[in-house]
């Protein structure tokens, strides 16, 4: 399958994250944000999550990458419309280029279109693209300190997965501090503890989804 890639357009973009939420929901969309640090297992939680949701959803994704499509080429080998984002250094994608990419994906033929944001705990929190929720993914090899170092990140999102739980063994990883701090900034967010490599855990995280992909693409009908 051959994958187009897309360069952003760096233009500032105030209103546009609200354009794209009423665009998405013309068509019945779902779009979910995955965000978390370089490593943290974002490419391999949302193809895990697509193995357990496409018999429910028809998908697309869009492979947030400063460079390179890699990831793109992932999710293209599960047959999933895939186009790749190329940011050309900068840290995070804007609600301008998700408006500017809409155009090569049918959305008639969607009902859930992940993003996966540029590995970054800081910039990608600032910026609404016009999804519908967020998943932040932290992994055990990334230590327990960074709800508490990157608050906004684990403030405004909806739910908060734990991933390469598999190697809590081999790491110094207080778990109970994490949800600890994560319920301190975000009290309501739920927890997942998962494994993409074993696939513990990854079945709960996405009857989760699948229950609020339903509740957004039938708010409002």
């Amino acid at each position: 399958m051959e994958i187009k890639v897309l360069h952003q357009v760096m233009e500032w973009n105030k209103d546009v994250s609200a354009e794209v939420r009423r665009t998405l929901k013309g068509h019945k969309v779902c779009l979910i944000n995955v965000m978390g640090s370089p490593g943290a297992g974002k490419t391999s939680l949302i193809t895990g999550l697509i193995v357990r949701l496409r018999e429910q959803f028809s998908i697309g994704v869009i492979e947030g990458d400063i460079t390179g499509q890699i990831d793109a080429e992932k999710i293209a080998a599960l047959k999933i419309p895939a186009v790749q984002l190329n940011t050309d250094g900068a840290c995070h994608i804007e609600a301008m280029s998700i408006q500017h990419i809409l155009p090569d994906f049918d959305l008639d033929s969607l009902d859930v279109l992940f993003v996966e944001n540029i590995g970054n705990l800081v910039c990608p929190a600032e910026f609404d693209i016009g999804e519908n929720f967020r998943i932040t993914v932290l992994s055990i090899p990334e230590g327990d300190d960074k709800v508490a170092k990157y608050p906004l990140m684990f403030t405004d999102t909806s739910c908060l997965v734990l991933n390469k739980c598999d190697m809590l063994p081999y790491f110094d990883f207080d778990v109970n501090r994490v949800t600890a701090d994560y319920k301190g900034v975000n009290p309501e967010g739920p927890l997942f503890q998962v494994s993409s490599r074993t696939g513990d855990g990854l079945d709960a995280l996405a009857t989760h989804i699948a229950g609020k992909v339903r509740a957004a693409l039938t708010a409002d009908a």
